[in-house]
């Protein structure tokens, strides 16, 4: 009986915590704003009219 008992309770453990739901709510206006400028910056790069934002300006781009 102990041993019903314990596979429940052990049952019960393991797919409670996977019902769970966390909701993060990001304010739509600023992940809109956000996306246009990710798209923006990917745009200019694939049309070599920026360089990467990880190399300063004075230094040459080192080609491939």
């Amino acid at each position: 009986m102990k041993r019903i008992f314990y596979a429940g309770l052990l049952t019960a453990i393991v797919v409670l915590p996977a019902c769970v739901t966390i909701n993060i709510y990001f304010p739509a206006a600023a992940a809109e704003k956000a996306a246009d400028k990710i798209i923006d910056e990917v745009w200019q790069i694939k049309k070599g009219e920026q360089k990467p934002v990880d190399q300063p300006a004075d230094q040459p781009a080192q080609g491939k």
